[in-house]
């Protein structure tokens, strides 16, 4: 995808990149809820049924970096248009599902569409804009992102209640259209599609092999014990194989030619560190203070309605004062919202709760999009898709380590200080991300002559 001569402002398309990423996280969660009313009605088991969500998840996380090469050769126009078509015709599928099985590979065809999505809607929000107003840019699909994923489940309990299971598959579908729409009319002709080489489908095998391990590894230990994140360790042979192979060089080339490897360090931390927090705020809630289940959800709104909140504002104080101040100001609010949470007693009380994620969730909120504007700013134009597609690769693990490793200090903490255990853990690792953010990282002249980046194709 090169870059896109005399840019005019088009906030059309940031609109369509910001729903189309809160649709994208949306379905990572979404279906949780439903998986119980799956399982009965194809009388399936509950691992079975569990694949409705592992399906879409796995591909997702898998895809990310072999499809950020791919996108950055190919037409911005024509790449979206096929995406969220076959992102809407996967999940009207999956609504007529007559089957598990059908219902299982259309979300792993989901997953596949849906990672071009998590790759191209930043790079489309950058574009779409001047140079001066990426910050505010930025923030509409850094903001709307993890909210479509801290909405999925109560969105989904709605839907489930009054329309049944079919309809959490269904719900996206006219933001889809929008979207489709909006960008057939707006977006310049800059390209076509290509196969993917032989090269390509190498690297998705040997990456989705590493990161599919990764990720299941990390499932398992938050629901099964840590003992479970020993097997992360087979992932290390295909992941290694990839690195120092024709399809990693270029990957960890882009990253250190713009020295960005500090940012998706503190975009990782930041993601366990939320993951963490929620997972273990929410289990509190509801297993040892009795909360109802509609008690929880509405105690643990306040870190999105904070997040959204403050979204729109990081963008315009990123473009007006620089996206590394305020997103580091952001990371650091973020670690004092979940600092206030350890010395909390046994007895929570939801306000007590809620004004602290309140201020982690305006912490979050500051971050995104100043973070995303970074990253995005300092990638080489012909590789704005590869570095893309490592940011959504590093928020996607953290979402899914935090909750690990919160299971494993609970765990080694004992149930008396297992939720103190965790909360600090979530602590430490935004605490983490503040000076990954805040020291400005010195690109080597070398790394920047020597990068091989060959020329995108048109």
């Amino acid at each position: 995808m090169s870059e896109t001569p005399d840019v005019q402002d088009r906030w059309s398309l940031v609109a369509v990149a910001g729903l189309l990423s809160f649709v994208a996280m949306l379905d990572m969660n979404i279906v949780n809820v439903a998986l119980a009313d799956i399982s009965s009605g194809f009388d399936v088991s509950a691992a079975t049924a569990q694949w409705a969500v592992l399906g879409y998840q796995l591909p997702v996380v898998a895809l990310l970096l072999p499809v950020g090469r791919w996108l950055d050769s190919v037409g911005a126009r024509p790449a979206l248009l096929t995406a969220t078509s076959g992102f809407s015709v996967c999940s009207a599928l999956a609504a007529l599902s007559p089957w598990a099985a059908w219902l299982i590979a259309a979300r792993v065809g989901q997953g596949a569409f849906g990672a071009v999505l998590f790759v191209l809607m930043p790079v489309l929000a950058m574009r779409s804009v001047r140079p001066e107003l990426r910050g505010r840019a930025m923030s509409v699909p850094a903001t709307l992102g993890p909210l479509g994923a801290v909405t999925g489940p109560a969105l989904g309990g709605l839907l489930l209640d009054h329309l049944g299971w079919r309809a959490v598959f269904l719900v996206k579908l006219p933001v889809c259209v929008l979207a489709l729409a909006v960008a057939y009319r707006a977006m310049p002709k800059d390209g076509r599609l290509h196969r993917p080489d032989r090269r390509s489908a190498a690297d998705a095998l040997l990456v989705g092999t590493g990161v599919t391990v990764l990720l299941l590894t990390l499932t398992l230990a938050s629901s099964h014990g840590s003992w479970w994140l020993a097997g992360a360790l087979a992932a290390v042979p295909p992941l290694w194989w990839w690195l120092r192979g024709p399809g990693g060089r270029p990957v960890t080339g882009a990253l250190r030619a713009s020295g960005l490897y500090r940012a998706h360090g503190a975009v990782l931390a930041l993601a366990a560190g939320f993951a963490a927090m929620h997972y273990v705020v929410a289990l509190h809630l509801q297993r040892d203070d009795g909360f109802s289940a509609t008690s929880t959800g509405l105690t643990v709104l306040a870190f999105p309605l904070g997040m959204g909140l403050a979204g729109p504002l990081g963008g315009r104080l990123a473009d007006k004062y620089g996206a590394r101040q305020i997103a580091s100001a952001g990371a650091v609010l973020t670690a004092v919202g979940l600092l206030l949470l350890v010395p909390l007693g046994d007895n929570w009380s939801a306000p007590d709760v809620a004004w602290r994620l309140a201020l982690a969730g305006l912490g979050m909120g500051l971050n995104g999009g100043p973070t995303q504007a970074l990253v995005m700013g300092a990638a080489l134009p012909e590789r704005a898709a590869t570095v893309g597609s490592a940011v959504q690769l590093a928020r996607s693990l953290g979402f899914t380590l935090g909750p690990a490793l919160a299971t494993a200090a609970w765990g080694l903490a004992g149930d008396g200080d297992g939720v103190r255990a965790g909360l600090a853990l979530a602590t430490v690792a935004a605490c983490l991300a503040v000076p990954l953010l805040a020291v400005p990282v010195r690109i080597p002249l070398k790394a920047q002559a020597t990068d091989p980046v060959p020329a995108a194709r048109s």
